[in-house]
């Protein structure tokens, strides 16, 4: 069983590190083609291109001209550790996961990114940003989806081959990573949570910012607990949530909470 989720925008590069274990992503030759098309084009054209404020425009031109593998944890830092947005505070992986927790989540967890293809959890990468919905034209065609095209797909299906329980994909990631995987090709089961909010007596909803943090919540329960089963899924708890299954079918399960009014 595979879990994807997404990046996140805001990175962390200072506080301590977890662990020291680290890995090599998997797609670095295909990273630094995006890199030669992004590297050149400057403050100015990146942020035109990522619609972004001139302050992150430098910054990340900055960074990927600075860009140069190979990564050490001198230059670069595991993936899991590195992104810092509402997914990973759920996640929670800095304080809640142990050595045996990391081992486990290299196994079992996928990050889908537009620069990097598919990171597992320890695999060092250097501070970048580049979203999966960016319209960046390569000799592949007019976006990230064209330029990734099948690739993801076929790592994540040698990755199911290889992971432990059922050959299923917990998708936690948001619709726009989402888009670069081809469901119709995965070799597993493809099931995606998803996670309501309301008061009483309201019929509940997906609140963003709140499924966001949710997402990550399941992941690092599922990591922590070792879930390897599509009904284990059922008895996540995280955050007040509670399996729903008047709301739920076999392939999105619904997990609900009533917010005080």
């Amino acid at each position: 069983m595979l879990i994807l989720l997404s990046p996140a925008k805001s990175l962390d590069y200072e506080s301590k590190v977890a662990t020291k274990k680290h890995s090599q992503p998997r797609l670095l030759d295909r990273s630094a083609e995006l890199v030669d098309v992004l590297a050149p084009m400057g403050p100015a054209k990146l942020r035109e291109l990522m619609s972004i404020s001139p302050d992150l425009a430098e910054e990340n031109a900055a960074r990927f001209q600075e860009w140069n593998p190979p990564f050490t944890p001198k230059n670069a830092r595991a993936a899991v550790l590195a992104f810092n947005g509402d997914v990973y505070r759920g996640l929670n992986a800095r304080q809640s996961f142990g050595e045996r927790d990391f081992t486990h989540a290299q196994k079992t967890l996928r990050i889908l990114s537009g620069l990097y293809g598919v990171l597992r959890p320890l695999d060092l990468m250097q501070p970048y940003r580049l979203e999966m919905g960016t319209k960046l034209k390569t000799a592949a065609g007019r976006d990230l989806y064209s330029f990734w095209g099948d690739q993801i797909t076929e790592v994540l299906n040698e990755d199911l081959a290889a992971s432990p329980g059922v050959a299923a994909v917990v998708n936690l990631a948001s619709k726009e990573y989402f888009g670069s995987v081809r469901p119709e090709r995965l070799d597993g089961k493809l099931i995606s949570p998803t996670f309501l909010d309301g008061r009483p007596g309201e019929e509940p909803i997906v609140k963003a910012f709140f499924a966001k943090q949710a997402r990550g919540a399941m992941a690092g329960w599922m990591i922590r607990e070792r879930v390897t089963t599509i009904r284990g899924l059922q008895s996540f708890t995280g955050m007040g949530y509670a399996f729903d299954p008047a709301r739920s079918t076999s392939t999105r399960p619904a997990f609900s909470r009533v917010q005080a009014q």
